[in-house]
């Protein structure tokens, strides 16, 4: 019985794993869209302590 207990958790993780990769994603970021850079590029190739 201890097998078939741990044979039905084993399918019960593979199949929630399965059902999230395939699930719609879930991520809740803002709909701001694509933000402009304003900043002064850096041209030096080394950095500065």
């Amino acid at each position: 019985m201890n097998i078939l207990h741990a044979l039905g958790n084993m399918v019960v993780y593979v199949s929630e794993a399965a059902a999230r990769i395939f699930s719609p994603s879930d991520d809740s970021y803002p709909m701001i869209g694509v933000q402009p850079f304003e900043g002064i590029p850096n041209h030096d190739y080394k950095w500065e302590d």
